[in-house]
């Protein structure tokens, strides 16, 4: 193998596929890259056996070849090289070693065979799709923050995606819970997703997922079945393994019958949770809203460190309540919303709230209260 391209283009292709190799591994071959040049393009790709990033970049190949080399290592020393510089890959005479130069710089990489690298296959994937890279992200910004972290509920370790109909019409879902909170955004299904499984993309994949769409501005197109997906963002390709479970009834927990309305501004309310938190134990961050009279008052009593409280206008009708929240539940949820005020529906200190910018809004938001 013998191959020539600028570091910018390489650096670049880089800088996706070698965030899904783990810095420490059991098995030489995961913490490598692979590399192949063929038909004037380098194509790189790394693995995780759950995760796999393919890119390619345009290069001048002399000899066409592939081997794997340490991905981190490769980053390092490509991220360090000047700006502008060209890089030239190739196999030197030395069994095992990849010869790296740019200007006067050389390196030589151990290798591992590239027949060893393991390969990600899919099968069949039954659907495809595609989205708008703007709302892809809308539908993992919007409900990423929920994803739970806890592993022995694995199928709630992701986001749920899936079809469903609403008011006559197939909507596009992506649902996430902890079992403290829940976020649910949907938009108008794109054609070839009906009839799609319901599948759980994992939190590795969602995050990957999110790097990815911040360089661009394209469609991604979206290939997926009962136990993988692949989603293609121009030259880079994500394929990932789904959760084998199942995604809980999770519109059991949806309240119907919320009938207390508080309409208040966003950004004085999330800025006076934030104030008032302060006080809160790190390990409860518990506050309590007193609602009543056009007005809301947010107070903490934290034995160990004292009390704070404030008062905020509101937009409320109904009879008093107080009721407690978490207060980094309430300010995460706070930043999805878009509007300039938060409509929360509620119905008993005991029972969940909702959470929206407005009646109907694409996002909606469930919190479980606590006790204060």
């Amino acid at each position: 193998m013998k191959v020539t391209l600028e570091r910018t283009a390489l650096l670049k292709a880089l800088g996706h596929v070698h965030r899904i190799v783990e810095r420490r591994n059991t098995i030489p071959i995961l913490s490598n890259v692979l590399i192949e040049a063929r038909e004037r393009q380098l194509t790189l790709k790394a693995t995780d056996l759950d995760l796999e990033a393919t890119e390619s970049a345009p290069a001048d190949v002399a000899q066409e070849g592939s081997t794997t080399v340490p991905a981190h290592v490769l980053y390092e020393i490509v991220r360090k090289l000047p700006e502008g510089a060209q890089v030239s890959l190739e196999m030197s005479g030395e069994v095992g070693q990849l010869l790296l130069r740019s200007g006067r710089a050389r390196f030589h990489l151990q290798c591992l065979p590239a027949s060893d690298f393991p390969d990600l296959t899919t099968g069949d994937l039954s659907h495809r799709f595609a989205l708008s890279s703007g709302d892809l992200r809308k539908l993992i910004d919007n409900t990423q923050f929920a994803i739970s972290t806890e592993e022995t509920r694995y199928y709630l370790n992701g986001i749920f995606l899936h079809v469903t109909e609403v008011d006559g019409a197939a909507m596009l879902r992506a649902v996430a819970t902890d079992g403290h909170r829940l976020a649910r955004v949907e938009l108008p299904a794109p054609q070839g997703a009906a009839g799609m499984p319901g599948v759980i993309v994992p939190r590795k994949a969602v995050n990957e997922i999110q790097k990815l769409i911040e360089d661009l501005a394209q469609e991604i197109v979206i290939e997926l079945s009962t136990a993988k997906a692949r989603f293609r963002f121009g030259d880079v390709v994500l394929t990932t393994k789904l959760i084998d479970g199942t995604f809980p009834d999770y519109g059991r927990v949806i309240p119907a019958n919320n009938d207390k309305r508080l309409v208040v501004d966003k950004e004085p309310f999330a800025k006076a949770v934030d104030r008032v938190s302060t006080i809160s134990s790190e390990r409860g961050r518990a506050i309590k809203l007193s609602i009543g009279d056009g007005k809301m008052v947010l107070s903490v009593n934290n034995p160990d460190s004292g009390s704070a409280s404030e008062e905020i206008e509101v937009d409320y009708d109904s009879a008093p309540i107080e009721i407690g929240f978490n207060a980094r539940y309430l300010l995460d949820i706070a930043g999805q919303l878009s509007s300039d005020t938060a409509l929360l529906k509620l119905s008993d200190p005991g029972s969940p709230t909702i959470i929206q910018d407005r009646d109907g809004a694409a996002a909606l938001f469930v919190l479980m209260p606590l006790r204060v």
